[in-house]
């Protein structure tokens, strides 16, 4: 028989080639190789049981975390897709091991070999976690030099604006500082925090060092309070740092404050006496109130005595004030306050005799009663007396009050007042000899018609039939300004007199009343 043998008319088949090899007998170890080859990431196992799209969908799940692991920053890989891929490798091994149950490995032939190469190439994602973690590591470490370096730009910047505008940025800063020391107290950031801090103490304190004392109280008072927020070892010594120029701040500012005249300078001592009760600086505010109270009462004798008056005066209650919230200091503070009282009261006398001199005879006249009623043997109370006569003389008739009255009295000329009036009058009168008396009204008289007294006949106090009440003095020669006043719930208006008084004349002046109160010689 010729011709080919595998013709179709022969009448014989070729059977189809197998689709692969034939199917090895089952091998847990080589199952086993495959599923840790798998857990590499790599797809080392499918490659080797020669599995390409097995192995090409491990490849690119590897890669898709290496694109969202990689750089590493300081968040790391977001826990869903860590999940993702270590539970995609666990798959990965078990359908590995299945698959290299009965599929014949490429190479190596030797099978423990193969496994022992799975278990050495679980270093590499082992040795890959650790580096990223490294990697993470030195990623946190320059985020939180980042914020290190944000706080200490806020605390610079923060130092050239005032206290009020500062401090939301410093307090900001502070936190940023704590934050590091408490939450990541390893880390280089958190070692720097201790020399950023000493920064921060001067910074906030600045106001100090340019010696503005009454501004740099609320930023040092701000400083004690940091302790209670940051701890102790980011401190260290800066914990007492503000105490001593806080108590400096207090008593400069408070005594700045009083040599200025100003009227809140009590708040700032009083902090001082109630901080630090024991400090050298609380020792000065006594002596510093006392040089107030001396300075004032120097200016009793300059040319405003009226001002240091009000002065010792505002002086004396603010002491007091102070003293009232002092500890060991009260008896002293209260010493000076009385003191201050004191001179306040005796220089009314001065003030009175300036408002005099200035015309300001209603002021002049409530002063000098005043310093009477409380200095009643004072070596000056009986010229108070005389002034506070004048002074009331001169509100009705201003020429009376162009010369101080003196303590002189009596004279050469004698002048009878009388009393025409129905009512009680006082009778003042000031010129070379000041004083005042009193005269009840006369029972028998009555206010005299208007038209009555228009005429020239018309004589007060002539009618002998009556007793007018009466009292002679006696005055020198020159003008005595008589004013006439009714006493008691009178409706009558004061009236005034002007005598130019000569030698060798007897006086009457008459007091008498008519729609208006008047008086004549």
């Amino acid at each position: 028989m010729s011709g080919n043998p595998y013709d179709a008319g022969s009448g014989f088949v070729v059977p189809p080639m197998p689709p692969g090899p034939p199917p090895a007998p089952p091998d847990s170890l080589r199952a086993l190789a495959v599923a840790l080859l798998n857990l590499s990431g790599l797809g080392l196992g499918y490659a080797l049981a020669r599995r390409w799209l097995a192995t090409a969908v491990c490849w690119a799940a590897t890669a898709v975390l290496l694109f969202v692991a990689l750089p590493a920053d300081a968040d790391g890989v977001p826990s869903a897709a860590v999940g993702c891929y270590l539970a995609f490798l666990v798959l990965a091994a078990v359908h590995g091991a299945v698959t290299g149950l009965r599929r014949p490995l490429v190479w190596p032939g030797n099978r423990p070999v193969a496994v022992v190469l799975g278990v050495a190439l679980l270093a590499v994602p082992a040795g890959g976690a650790v580096l990223y973690d490294d990697a993470r590591d030195e990623a946190v470490e320059r985020m939180l030099l980042e914020r290190l370096a944000e706080a200490d730009a806020l605390v610079a910047a923060a130092g050239k604006e005032s206290w009020s505008g500062a401090e939301p940025d410093f307090r900001e800063a502070l936190a940023a500082y704590r934050d590091l020391s408490t939450e990541h107290g390893g880390s280089r950031a958190a070692r720097q925090v201790p020399d950023r801090m000493r920064t921060y103490y001067t910074t906030v304190g600045a106001a100090y060092e340019d010696k503005d004392y009454c501004h740099a109280v609320e930023p040092l008072k701000y400083l004690r309070d940091v302790p209670d927020r940051m701890p102790d070892e980011a401190l260290g010594s800066l914990v007492t740092w503000p105490d001593d120029r806080l108590a400096t701040s207090l008593y400069e500012c408070g005594a700045g404050k009083l040599a200025d005249g100003q009227a809140d300078w009590t708040a700032s001592f009083g902090q001082l006496l109630s901080t630090f009760p024991e400090s050298e600086q609380a020792g000065k505010v006594t002596p510093a109130v006392k040089s107030a109270v001396d300075g004032a009462a120097k200016g009793l004798r300059g040319d405003e005595p009226c001002a240091a008056m009000a002065d010792l005066r505002s002086l004396s209650a603010r002491i007091t004030e102070l003293s009232d919230n002092a500890s060991g200091t009260e008896q002293a503070l209260s010493e000076e306050a009385d003191r201050a009282d004191g001179r306040a009261a005796s220089g009314a006398y001065a003030c009175g005799i300036d408002q005099y001199e200035d015309g300001e005879f209603e002021d002049a006249k409530a002063t000098m009663d005043q310093f009477v009623a409380d200095n009643k043997n004072h070596r000056n109370s009986e010229r108070a007396r005389k002034v506070a006569i004048a002074a009331e003389v001169a509100q009705t008739v201003p020429a009376a009050g162009k010369r101080l009255p003196t303590t002189a009295t009596g004279g050469s000329i004698s002048v009878t007042v009388k009393n025409d009036s129905p009512d009680d009058i006082r009778v003042l009168y000031t010129g070379p000899v000041t004083g005042s008396f009193t005269l009840k009204a006369c029972g028998s008289c009555d206010a005299y018609p208007l038209a009555s007294t228009i005429g020239g006949t018309f004589e007060p106090c002539s009618d002998s039939g009556k007793n007018y009440p009466q009292k002679t003095i006696s005055l020198p020669v020159g003008t005595t300004y008589f004013v006439h006043k009714p006493l008691g719930d009178s409706l009558s208006s004061p009236a005034s007199d002007t005598a130019k008084l000569d030698p060798g004349y007897v006086y009457t002046e008459c007091a008498y009343t008519t729609e208006s109160f008047g008086s004549g010689l």
